[in-house]
């Protein structure tokens, strides 16, 4: 085991994560997005603020091209339109071929029986994460009929044993979003006290999150960081950058425009001084 991952490495995590954030800047990672119609823009800025370069391809015939080419991609499930699906499949194919890690967001699964089984065909393709709230986690591993659309009703603690089982069936990193994020890979589990609440009061807040992850999964691969440490640190990167805009904000508009600051500002310093990490073996 990578001393990296072993249970005692908060430090490292945290340390790991600096250095991601700087390696993502020297050389923007390619990030293609396949994402719901609600948040495209919101998206594409949050990738451009912390450094990364964002491109929104989810056209049949370009879809499965583009991923190849990429350095990471996510698909989210927000609005599954027909095409979108169609080129969601393309795209992981093209990501497959070519080794390029994919970041699955099942956005409002459970009750929606459209999304709900699209989903679990995408995750039987082995996405390198998967990204969602403790209801979407719970829906995609057969355990709860989902939250009340994109919001979630379980807590993050109650969806540890799905995303575990998620985690070894799919060789998957599986990231809860919560008040406490929970990160695993099916052996360890990485929890991230930062974030703000304001992040569920802007449409977009966790799905450009998922796209932040593809980013550093991207800028990954040149160091050979193993995927739980570049999903964790996209993680705490984004998350420290949500507390330093909800310090300089008055409500949701002025945070969603300060978020976009705060990205673009945040600094390897910030993220060592601010982390708030805890790493157990499961």
């Amino acid at each position: 085991m990578s001393d990296l991952l072993r249970p005692a490495s908060a430090a490292d995590l945290v340390t790991e994560a600096a250095s991601l954030l700087e390696v993502l800047r020297a050389d923007p990672p390619l990030t293609h997005c396949i994402t719901n119609s609600v948040v495209t823009g919101f998206t594409a800025n949050v990738l451009l603020a912390i450094g990364a370069a964002p491109a929104m391809v989810d056209i049949v015939g370009e879809s499965g091209l583009f991923a190849g080419i990429a350095s990471g991609l996510l698909v989210n499930l927000g609005t599954p339109t027909p095409e979108q699906r169609e080129a969601s499949f393309e795209a992981v194919e093209g990501a497959t071929a070519s080794g390029t890690p994919w970041v699955l967001d099942p956005v409002a699964i459970g009750a929606l029986p459209v999304r709900t089984a699209l989903a679990h065909r995408l995750a039987e393709q082995r996405p390198t994460a998967i990204r969602g709230n403790a209801s979407e986690i719970l829906a995609l591993a057969g355990l709860s009929a989902g939250g009340r659309g994109v919001d979630a009703t379980d807590s993050a603690d109650a969806a540890i044993d799905a995303a575990r089982a998620l985690a070894s069936r799919f060789g998957s990193v599986v990231a809860v979003s919560g008040p406490v994020d929970l990160i695993t890979d099916g052996e360890r589990v990485l929890r991230l006290a930062n974030g703000h609440e304001l992040l569920t009061r802007v449409t977009g807040g966790g799905c450009a999150l998922g796209a932040v992850m593809a980013a550093f999964l991207g800028a990954a691969r040149a160091r050979a960081t193993p995927p739980l440490l570049a999903v964790a640190s996209a993680s705490l990167v984004y998350t420290v950058a949500a507390e330093r805009a909800a310090s300089a904000s008055t409500g949701p508009g002025s945070f969603a425009v300060a978020l976009l600051d705060a990205l673009a500002a945040v600094q390897p310093v910030d993220i060592e001084s601010a982390a708030r990490v805890e790493t157990a073996a499961l």
